[in-house]
């Protein structure tokens, strides 16, 4: 007898499991302490910023902004397996309980990362409004119930395979959501937000009488629940190997400029091989974006020269940490093995390539600085970034891959 509560359990707790194996190498001790740094300085800037703000500031529009996109990504972690569409299909109809189990579970993660925005937003909200802090419950509550209407709305859309009903989908669930946060912490007259409640019932309503008769479209839902995890997986293997990682790959053809520029010759082989892997690479290309753009925004917006510096050699340390793997990147490949090249041009080119992209990422920082006009703090920032960068490379990046 097919027992869908007990197929659920045992989905659910092998993926906490497997993500708690991996969240033990990702939080470590020296991590957590940079998180630590990370989340004290943003914390005092963030206050600082708060108390500055002036009185016309559109802070309701950028809690809508930002809330709304919350809402608007609601996928149900479904905890479904490749060889489900040949095992489990033809149980479909007995995997409702499955399902509610799984957007039940959804909205109780995606409610607690709501949770915590909310909280980042809310002294925001509080400095210009009378209420304040006493509003953030009932707050809470409202938008966890519109959090469950988007979960229930996106398990509906994906009953369709064409990409414009999803593409609209997502924009017109965003303006809903955005405007219904705009009214509410503007404490719009409520027969406002009714209204809007009842167009969001009837979108619900529109798109379950059209999927009432459709099947589940299983590989969607696979690659969907496939991707998650394997975004997960790309930022689990910055920290340990993880088996489970499928390499994903890129072309990006108009980044061949930089590789024509490459000498032909035998010492180049690994610098040829590892700096194509970086560009084609989305986890090492866009790990590479996200915290120069990241990093960027922070020193731009800090006033403090020292804690601009000090930020700045944070981000190269993350940056430099998290490209680590990339040493190893060719080496479940017996090809490689097969190079006539001696090992040292391997490290060579590695530490010229880790050299070259966090020298890059300091310069950004230092252009950024500039900018401000603050020249001093750019000539300090250059160099801490140089001298940084060449002790990580050569002394504490060298002695991880030679441990």
């Amino acid at each position: 007898m097919f027992d869908d509560k007990k197929l659920w359990k045992e989905r659910a707790s092998g993926r906490v499991k497997d993500l708690g194996r991996y969240l033990r190498y990702i939080f470590n001790g020296h991590l957590v302490v940079v998180l630590l740094f990370l989340i004290g300085t943003a914390s005092f800037y963030y206050q600082q910023w708060i108390e500055n703000l002036p009185a016309g500031f559109p802070v309701e529009i950028v809690i809508a902004v930002v809330i709304g996109f919350l809402l608007t990504y609601s996928p149900v972690y479904n905890f479904l397996l490749e060889a489900d569409q040949i095992f489990i299909l033809p149980l479909e109809d007995k995997l409702k309980g499955y399902f509610l189990r799984s957007g039940i579970a959804s909205l109780v993660f995606q409610g607690y990362l709501l949770l915590m925005v909310l909280a980042v937003l809310m002294p925001m909200y509080a400095h210009i409004s009378i209420n304040g802090f006493r509003s953030f419950f009932p707050f809470f509550v409202i938008l966890l119930v519109l959090k469950a209407w988007n979960l229930a709305a996106s398990w509906r859309i994906d009953y369709f395979v064409q990409s414009a009903v999803h593409r609209w989908d997502m924009i017109v669930r965003y303006f809903i959501n955005a405007t219904f946060t705009f009214l509410l912490f503007k404490q719009a007259s409520l027969y406002m937000l009714l209204v809007i409640a009842v167009v969001c019932a009837l979108y619900y309503r529109t798109f379950y009488v059209q999927t009432k008769n459709m099947g589940l479209k299983w590989d969607r839902l696979i690659n969907q629940e496939e991707k998650r995890m394997a975004s997960f997986y790309r930022l689990a293997n910055m920290f340990t190997d993880v088996p489970k990682l499928r390499d994903t790959v890129k072309r990006r053809k108009w980044l061949d400029l930089f590789l024509n520029r490459m000498a032909f010759s035998q010492k180049n082989t690994y610098l040829y091989l590892f700096s194509r892997a970086f560009l084609r690479s989305s986890d090492y290309l866009g790990l590479f974006l996200r915290l120069t753009i990241i990093g960027a925004l922070a020193i731009y917006f800090i006033s403090f020269g020292m804690g601009q510096i000090l930020l700045g050699i944070l981000f190269l340390y993350l940056t430099g940490f998290q490209l680590l793997p990339l040493w190893n990147h060719h080496q479940n490949k017996l090809w490689v093995d097969l190079y006539p090249v001696e090992k040292r041009f391997k490290t060579a080119a590695f530490s010229s390539l880790l050299m070259t992209i966090l020298t890059i990422q300091s310069v950004v920082y230092t252009l950024l600085i500039l900018v401000k006009g603050e020249v001093l703090n750019s000539v300090l920032n250059i160099l801490a970034g140089l001298v940084f960068t060449y002790m990580f490379v050569h002394i504490y990046a060298k002695k991880r891959l030679n441990a």
